[in-house]
């Protein structure tokens, strides 16, 4: 089946769906999922959208820039940073108007509250910047945009899995999708492809990522010859609910919220005496593993799963149930843990890629050798780069609101010109052939134990710390994991709902991310932001102040390099 529109946008999250938004007020606009938008993963964010807007006490755009360069340790783009904090006042006000029931103050203005490695005057203490709606942010971001794009007539195809995109050149003219419903092949031609298709931190054992979060669009384009830029930076994210990586908002620490080990003593005093538990994520992460090896964590034995407390029970029980009533939820419904009362036990779990499709502030591809015509990304999946070498805190929502909007409305713009995206022979035939292959090795190997495999290797080998021998042994392992994968069959050989293919099909994606990320992690002798080597424990200005840009083949990965913007500040100690 042929369908054709001006722009297709992959993915319903905030990104996907603000551009759809954008793009359908002069273009005919179609949003692919996997899931239902509702379900989108930007509905699991917490705590909040950083933006200036002063409204608890002052703050300016350019601080906002400044602690991201600060915070993403001297390798984001810095003219991007300064679009990304000056639009996010732009953006908030936009949702604000669209409908988002934001918490308020007193005086009905947006309520704001603290967050990890935001501050003022660059650096002199913390500061009120995170705009919230109490602790679903994210969710209120979801359905405002997905309301939106309803009345705006954008045409949803649900449970639709991109296996292929129609590239020509430096020019792209649509995509293939699976329809999950009768496992039938669909060709979508546009005159222009935005992927919004978010994280994949299913590559990890312990992370707060959904199920469907397994890194579709980039793998896909890095299979299509793209490389994809600075995949050794991945966050992990210091306070996720033991043992199962649910996130425990940093919104907690900004209400007043402490880390404390096994002994009650709040460690972070050590770690960052002005910032506190409200450093950047990397630095917690960090010193809550480092407690952890110290034999302070609460059972003591010095092992990669012990864990560490967050207290908020001194918050009282009115401002638990108002500012964070989801987290207490969750807590009482997994841990039979009463926030208000009792200290919640909290591990590192991986959260966010850096790195990603790169692009540039308008969402379209640059590779920094190359602009691809009618091809976008914005969201999770992109890499701009606003957070390089680690995120801050709230800037994965306004990553996703100002270059989810800017990539619409250059979209729009584009399609205006565009020629019409040429006819493919046989467009589907590579597709069908790879599913039908699935297929047709019933008694093949099963996907669960490469998954297992795959998953501890990358949270032993390439999580909070990193050395050169256990990143060698990861992409070696991840190596034999892919020749295994050739294998892999589907015992379920229905057409309908055939969960199996899409699993395979997002186990593809998985290894040859991973594969990414360690061989990037591994090529990088330094530490810098989420990147924490043992055998290279300082930042190398001279020899790393470069993206990484790594092309996956047959062979590995090749990598090459990108220079930094660094027009506005000088890169200089991270002192918090």
């Amino acid at each position: 089946m042929v369908h054709e529109f001006d722009a297709v946008i992959v993915g319903a999250g905030g990104a996907g769906l603000y551009a759809a938004l954008e793009a359908s007020k002069t273009a005919k606009t179609a949003v692919l999922s996997k899931l239902y938008p509702q379900r989108s993963h930007t509905g699991a964010a917490q705590g909040g959208i950083g933006a200036a807007l002063g409204n608890v006490e002052e703050d300016s755009p350019e601080w906002h820039a400044f602690d991201t360069v600060k915070g993403g340790d001297y390798l984001v783009d810095q003219t991007a940073a300064k679009v990304l904090a000056e639009e996010a006042v732009r953006a908030v006000y936009d949702l604000e108007n669209r409908g988002l029931p934001f918490s308020r103050l007193e005086n009905g203005t947006i309520a704001q509250r603290r967050f990890g490695g935001h501050t003022h005057h660059f650096g002199e203490g913390p500061v009120h910047r995170s705009c919230y709606a109490a602790d679903r942010t994210g969710h209120m971001i979801l359905q405002t945009l997905y309301q939106q794009c309803v009345k705006n007539d954008v045409t949803f195809y649900d449970e639709f899995h991109v296996v292929d995109i129609l590239l020509e050149g430096t020019r792209a003219h649509g995509v293939v999708a699976f329809e999950l419903k009768t496992g039938e092949l669909h060709v979508f031609k546009a005159k222009a492809v935005l992927f919004a298709t978010g994280g994949f931190g299913r590559m990890f054992k312990i992370t707060s990522n959904a199920l469907a979060n397994t890194g579709d669009g980039p793998a896909l384009l890095a299979r299509a010859g793209i490389p994809m830029e600075d995949m050794e930076f991945y966050q992990f994210h210091p306070t996720g609910i033991l043992g199962m990586g649910i996130l425990i908002t940093e919104g907690v620490r900004g209400e007043g919220g402490i880390l404390k080990n096994r002994e009650g003593e709040r460690f972070m005093e050590r770690y960052a005496p002005t910032m506190l538990d409200l450093a950047p994520r990397d630095m917690v992460s960090r010193a809550i593993m480092t407690e952890v090896m110290a034999g302070k964590g609460m059972r003591g034995d010095r092992k990669i799963d012990d864990y560490v407390m967050l207290d908020a029970s001194h918050l009282g029980r009115e401002t638990v149930e108002k500012k964070i009533p989801d987290i207490a939820d969750f807590c009482r419904t997994y841990l039979d843990v009463d926030p208000a009362v009792d200290a919640m036990p909290v591990q590192p779990t991986a959260h966010y890629a850096m790195g990603g499709i790169p692009t540039d502030t308008h969402g379209r591809v640059d590779t920094g050798r190359a602009v691809y015509d009618g091809l976008y990304a914005a969201g999770e999946a992109a890499c701009v780069s606003v957070h390089g070498a680690n995120r801050l805190g709230t800037n994965s929502l306004v990553d996703l609101v100002v270059f989810g909007r800017r990539a619409g409305r250059h979209i729009a713009e584009y399609v205006r010109g565009a020629s019409a995206p040429r006819e493919f022979a046989n467009a589907t035939d590579a597709s069908r052939a790879k599913i039908g292959g699935l297929r047709e090795k019933k008694n093949g190997a099963h996907v669960g134990p490469i998954v297992q495999r795959m998953q501890e290797v990358m949270m032993t080998q390439v999580g909070v710390y990193r050395d050169q021998a256990e990143m060698d042994d990861a992409i070696k392992q991840i190596q034999e994991l892919r020749d295994e994968f050739k294998e892999v069959g589907a015992q379920d050989t229905g057409d309908g709902f055939n969960a199996e293919v899409l699993n395979i099909l997002e186990l593809e994606s998985l290894l040859d991310l991973s594969l990414l990320t360690a061989a990037g992690a591994a090529n990088r002798t330094e530490s810098r932001g989420a990147h924490s080597r043992r055998d290279f424990p300082d930042r190398d200005d001279d020899n790393w102040l470069k993206h990484t840009m790594a092309t996956i083949d047959d062979d590995g990965v090749v990598i090459d390099y990108k220079d930094v913007d660094l027009g506005i500040w000088e890169p200089k100690p991270r002192v918090y």
